[in-house]
């Protein structure tokens, strides 16, 4: 988790990550679970607690792309917990979605490219929770998705250690 988190140094020193932007003080590491780590940024209303993990595959293998993380934010000024983001690492095909498989469940995002950065979020909120749900019983998640250029990406995502991750920034935020 180390080289983790001299790559969230340096997406955020980059711009990279647009849910930690909003926040003004440096991060500060909660802990690492396994596949996950936690962490705390910024205070009262721009406060965010977050768990990010880089894939443990990606495919195409070959393909230059920046820093890849799955997110799952909470933001207490907003009264929001559990939201998921992804970072790809490569700017979003416009109109494209992504789609997210824990299992024989799938969800679809949306995609919005802002300047060099890209993410995506849950396309219907009401499925953030179901998502978040399949997460904590699941074993991996699988994210696809399409660059600016029109390759397809697929990325696999551990989630041994996201609950306690997730407990750890509810409880850090107040969630």
């Amino acid at each position: 988790m180390q080289f983790q988190r001299l790559l969230l140094t340096a997406a955020i020193a980059g711009g990279a990550l647009t849910a930690l932007s909003a926040a003004a003080d440096a991060p500060q590491p909660l802990g690492d679970f396994k596949s996950w780590s936690a962490f705390v940024s910024g205070t009262a209303d721009s406060k965010v607690c977050y768990v990010l993990s880089k894939p443990r595959m990606s495919e195409p293998a070959k393909i230059k792309r920046d820093a890849t993380y799955f997110l799952i934010n909470d933001w207490p000024g907003r009264k929001a917990k559990a939201e998921p983001e992804i970072v790809p690492g490569y700017l979003y095909k416009e109109g494209s979605k992504v789609t997210a498989e824990v299992g024989p469940d799938k969800f679809e995002f949306f995609t919005k490219n802002e300047g060099a950065s890209s993410g995506a979020w849950v396309e219907q909120p009401a499925d953030e929770t179901r998502l978040i749900d399949a997460m904590r019983r699941g074993v991996e998640i699988v994210v696809i998705g399409t660059s600016k250029r029109g390759t397809k990406t697929q990325d696999t995502y551990s989630l041994t250690g996201l609950s306690d991750a997730l407990d750890k920034i509810h409880q850090a935020c107040g969630l």
